[in-house]
């Protein structure tokens, strides 16, 4: 490929300008003026470009060091990872530019929780750009140090804690501006298999994908995997080896490595990291995905192609995973064969929520004629998932609300209820509106209408109760609160419901392949 050709921060380029016009002096003692875009005789001809062809509504891109856009220096990065997906990039941290800070502190959640530096979104917002400014002389001089993370634990469904990592909000600042850097490379490399934390792609993608996969692969085996604790188990040696396989800044790659070892503080210490990355960073979805592409994505592609008998699918968002097997000796040998795959990366299932079970195509009958009652189900993306038929008689999935999560949804309104129930009325009704109403934006589903029946009747429940504590005296009946509820709570099907998985998944996915 030509020096014209060769895009920015793949190999050197040449320039083609006119000696006057290149970023050094000029040997030449006349330099012709440069016109302006009225009349006859523009400024185009004295660049020796073509005429625009009209005043663009966009504002220009600002422009980089390099005298090249931060938009069309990713947008070169991405063709060429696109076109040989073994090529390294020597070059990669120049694309870390202050128009790629300023954007990524704008893709930041302004009310974020403060990490160890105790900034918060609005405060840094202050002399913004003297601060993006220094950010990234400190970055670009090697004079950066990322700030350990503060750890919290949030609880979870199950009744345990998951342990969070707060991160200090330059960290944030740079580390997402790299993931979209690192983005227009890996994202030409990932498999259509994984969906957790991509562009584009989101939960329901993933559901779609499972429930089109099982009806029309005819599954007769589901393989449900957890890794334990996958993020605090990511073996950094191995982390660091997977990513020169196309990165190969020394620069950028130190910058990881840092974010890697930086630690957690804890109780006013700081604890350095051996392994794992903090769950909450920026930067921690991308490596993560990275690291399960090259351990378990790639390794599935493989096997699926040369040692399955029968259909296989598989489904991955984040370390969760789901397998789906025509035939049951396939299923069991790749259950052995993954754990043994695993455990060369320092990587173990969980024993209890991995699974393997009946589930798919005959299944309610085989199970029916055993005497073994309905098929199990299990849990994914917040949905459980049930062997269901037709009317016809016709295989479908059906997918409701994991009710052990609806039963924590409902005891945290109680409790946030509790707090406001001297808040008026129509406080508390537009509050548990919104909330309804994005509950229902991602669990309204086909054949889930039931179930969100089931969760407004337990949240009217809860609003009266906190009604009737404002007075010992006071005398609510079922139908005022009726009444009053349907002012602010709507009923489930009157909002907008997901489309049915193969309606959108088909077009998602019409000439690409599922699975690449």
């Amino acid at each position: 490929m030509s020096g014209r050709d060769k895009p920015d921060g793949v190999g050197k380029v040449t320039s083609q300008k006119p000696a006057v016009y290149a970023d050094e002096k000029s040997d030449n003692s006349v330099v012709p003026e440069k016109l302006s875009n009225k009349g006859l005789c523009s400024a185009e001809t004295m660049e020796e470009r073509e005429l625009a062809k009209g005043n663009s509504d966009q504002p220009s891109a600002s422009r980089t060091q390099s005298r090249t856009s931060a938009l069309s220096g990713l947008l070169a990065v991405r063709q060429a990872a696109r076109r040989d997906r073994r090529v390294k990039f020597t070059s990669l941290l120049h694309h870390v530019t202050v128009e790629l800070l300023h954007e990524s502190f704008y893709n930041l959640k302004r009310d974020a929780a403060s990490g160890v530096d105790g900034l918060s979104w609005r405060e840094y917002e202050q002399g913004l750009l003297t601060r993006l400014t220094a950010l990234h002389d400190k970055v670009h001089s090697g004079r950066y140090r990322a700030q350990p993370v503060r750890r919290v634990f949030i609880p979870k469904a199950d009744g345990s804690e998951r342990p969070l990592g707060v991160t200090a909000l330059e960290d944030k600042i740079v580390q997402t501006a790299v993931v979209q850097v690192l983005n227009a490379i890996y994202e030409q490399n990932f498999l259509g298999l994984s969906y957790g934390f991509r562009p584009g792609r989101g939960q329901h993608d993933a559901l779609d994908a499972l429930s089109v996969g099982i009806q029309n692969s005819r599954v007769r085996w589901i393989l449900d995997v957890d890794i334990r604790a996958f993020f605090d188990t990511i073996d950094h040696e191995w982390m660091m080896c997977f990513l020169q396989h196309r990165i190969a800044d020394r620069r950028m790659l130190a910058l990881i490595a840092r974010w890697l070892r930086t630690g957690v503080l804890e109780n006013g210490k700081r604890i350095p990291a051996k392994q794992g990355t903090p769950q909450g960073a920026p930067i921690s979805p991308l490596l993560a995905n990275i690291y399960l592409h090259y351990v378990m994505d790639l390794w599935v592609r493989q096997w699926r192609e040369r040692t399955a008998r029968g259909r296989m699918i598989a489904v991955r968002y984040a370390d969760d995973s789901v397998l789906g097997f025509e035939k049951h000796e396939d299923a069991w040998s790749f259950r052995q064969a993954l754990e043994a795959r695993l455990a060369q990366f320092n990587l173990t299932l969980h024993p209890e929520k991995t699974r393997l079970l009946r589930f798919g195509w005959f299944a309610i009958e085989d199970r029916r004629k055993r005497g073994e009652g309905k098929p199990e189900a299990f849990d994914f993306l917040g949905f459980t998932h049930i062997c269901d038929q037709t009317k016809n008689g016709m295989f479908v999935v059906r997918r409701v609300t994991i009710a052990k999560r609806m039963r924590a949804t409902i005891r945290e309104i109680r409790v946030q209820l509790h707090k406001r129930r001297h808040e008026p009325v129509p406080v508390i009704g537009q509050w548990l509106s919104r909330l309804f109403k994005g509950y229902c934006n991602y669990y309204h589903v086909p054949g889930n209408t039931r179930r969100l029946d089931a969760f407004r009747r337990e949240m009217i429940g809860a609003w009266r109760h906190a009604l009737k504590r404002r007075s010992q005296r006071h005398r609510l009946s079922w139908e005022r609160m009726t009444t009053l509820a349907r002012l602010f709570i709507p009923y489930p099907r009157e909002l907008p419901m997901h489309p049915h998985p193969i309606t959108r998944f088909g077009v998602k996915t019409q000439g690409r392949s599922r699975m690449r």
